[in-house]
């Protein structure tokens, strides 16, 4: 069974869904991209062949300063904060031309990895560049996951949550998808010092302690923060449900 095929039979009941090129498609004609100029720069299809080598280096080290993490560094940091495990479940919330997801699924061994971005522009480039036969990608909502509660061990989201129009709402979303016993990291945008979340050129500036107090909230634990400048990378664990007796 295809990646593509296997992903589309874990869709919510009741979910359409189209497959374009090499990817699937909840969204069709709707943009779930926000409206301001600084989201919409996603749609276009030149962002893709410039992102992973010059934009993403360039923003990281905007917000980290010069003495945060490279790419290199950072992106092996989130793998020993996600803890990966062979055979795990993987979504990628927001996962653009696939740099992080296909790291997830090499990680994930035989488990399913699913890269999820609002941009078709994003997606396709992605899947064109494919990387498995354990991934798939897929075109929908980061405030409406289009899967039941509880499906994915892992949920890894770089870079992107401050982006969404509704931000706490996709962190619920990735919460909610979360299975028992299973981690999240989140990459993200804040204050640097106790102030007020403000939303600036599309982008929400998280307080200091906003995400990792939300996840606390939805009942995660085992929650780690680590903060560069003015981002900061959040680690959580869903509890595990407790064994019954005589099972």
């Amino acid at each position: 069974m295809s990646a593509v095929v296997e992903v589309a039979g874990l869709l919510r009941a009741g979910e359409s869904v189209n497959v374009d090129g090499d990817y699937l498609d909840v969204l069709r004609e709707h943009d779930a991209i926000g409206p301001h100029p600084g989201q919409q720069v996603f749609r276009r299809k030149t962002v893709p062949r410039i992102y992973e080598r010059f934009w993403r280096p360039i923003v990281a080290r905007a917000f980290y300063g010069l003495s945060g993490p490279g790419a290199a560094k950072e992106q092996r940091m989130v793998m020993e904060m996600l803890q990966v495990r062979e055979g795990d479940q993987v979504i990628d919330v927001g996962c653009g031309p696939g740099n992080y997801t296909r790291q997830l699924a090499r990680a994930a061994g035989d488990g399913l990895t699913v890269g999820l971005d609002a941009s078709a522009a994003m997606v396709a480039a992605a899947a064109k560049r494919g990387g498995g036969e354990n991934l798939a990608f897929l075109r929908g909502d980061a405030s409406a996951l289009p899967f039941e509660d509880e499906l994915f061990d892992i949920v890894c989201s770089i870079g992107v949550i401050h982006l969404v129009e509704e931000p706490l709402v996709a962190l619920n979303e990735m919460a909610r998808v979360l299975a028992p016993g299973g981690r999240l990291v989140v990459m993200a945008i804040c204050e640097r010092r106790e102030r007020t979340p403000r939303k600036r050129a599309g982008m929400t500036i998280f307080a200091r302690d906003e995400l990792a107090g939300a996840l606390r909230e939805h009942g995660l634990e085992d929650i780690e923060q680590r903060v560069f400048g003015r981002g900061q990378f959040i680690s959580a664990q869903k509890p595990s449900r407790p064994v019954q007796d005589g099972r």
